[in-house]
């Protein structure tokens, strides 16, 4: 018997669920936590074998598309024993199973990921300078994300590099960023910072750099074709006719992309946000608990996806932030 698929209230298909494994991260990047985390107790966080059940209910309930996060997923114990549980259900219901990563661990565990299945992964990047890479992760060393990105490429991923475009520290790198990722064979994009976390709202203004500047610097240089092409997230593409590179835009503050949202996130603690940019939740952890059947969890998915707002209030026009969230990046995964 097949399941109904999941629909929420604006005939929108959920197929691309989000979950995140651990808040912790071996980097401190500026704009997604701050420096001394208060980091959840470990008996708050689901098991992997809750994570396996509770994505397992999701790929049941139509979910084809399932991203890894953290935190930085690579750095809870065990993960790979949950990627390989996940790497069941390729071509049996899920057609995609990936991660982002902030690349420090890619050394370690490219060639197992790769043989989990596992096509590409999402890096974030923000910067080619060691100085400033320092800087905006407070605990990252560069060279070690460079090599894993060797890595990953010895394993046959595929790479993406997301960029977090940041006023005053990476404007001046754009081009160089373009140009490497050309080299290098990887697809690139930008995203414009978020207001969520413990940070003032000067400081996201000051960081604050809309992606239709940045397009408007690349157009300089570049014959831009906007392509039609969709990859179930939120990223809009254009090719460079110069390079054939294929770059994305993010733009959750200057042109939302929520009318197309087919995604939910859940928490490492298994809470379903149902909007990145809203704070209504839904509490998928009790259920989960309360038996060996999944009848519970399914029905509490459902009552959540009937939640489903049409979009979020991002908003930094008129030199104030609007829509900010008050938990970080790293609790959602992003």
């Amino acid at each position: 018997m097949t399941c109904a698929p999941l629909i929420d209230p604006f005939a929108r298909p959920i197929t691309y669920l989000r979950v995140s494994v651990t808040d912790r991260c071996d980097f401190r990047c500026t704009y997604c936590m701050v420096e001394h985390m208060q980091f959840l107790p470990k008996a708050d966080l689901l098991t992997l074998e809750e994570l396996d059940r509770l994505c397992s209910a999701f790929i049941g309930l139509g979910v084809r598309k399932l991203r890894v996060t953290g935190g930085e997923p690579l750095v809870r114990r065990g993960i790979m024993e949950f990627f390989r549980a996940m790497s069941r259900h390729l071509g049996a219901g899920l057609d995609e199973l990936t991660l982002t990563t902030n690349g420090s661990q890619l050394r370690r565990f490219a060639a197992e990921l790769a043989e989990c299945g596992i096509r590409r992964v999402n890096v974030s990047l923000d910067t080619l300078d060691a100085d400033k890479f320092a800087q905006i992760t407070r605990w990252g060393r560069l060279n070690q994300v460079l090599d894993g990105l060797r890595a990953a490429q010895d394993a046959g991923l595929r790479v993406k590099i997301n960029t977090v475009a940041l006023k005053g520290f990476n404007e001046d790198e754009l081009l160089d960023l373009v140009g490497w990722c050309g080299d290098q064979g990887f697809d690139l994009t930008f995203i414009e910072v978020m207001p969520m976390g413990e940070m003032e709202g000067e400081m996201r203004l000051d960081q604050y750099w809309p992606l239709i500047d940045l397009r408007a610097c690349l157009a300089q240089q570049f014959t831009l074709t906007d392509l039609a092409e969709r990859t179930g997230g939120p990223a809009r593409y254009v090719r460079l006719a110069e390079t054939g590179q294929k770059i994305g835009f993010i733009t959750p503050l200057t042109h939302n992309f929520c009318e197309s949202c087919n995604r939910v996130r859940v928490t490492c603690t298994g809470e379903l946000f149902m909007c990145l940019g809203q704070e209504d939740r839904a509490d998928l952890r009790a259920p989960l608990r309360a038996s060996r059947d999944d009848a519970a969890l399914t029905d509490a998915i459902r009552a959540a996806i009937a939640r489903k707002p049409k979009g979020h209030d991002f908003d930094y026009s008129r030199q104030t932030v609007s829509g900010q969230m008050s938990r970080h990046m790293s609790h959602t995964g992003g």
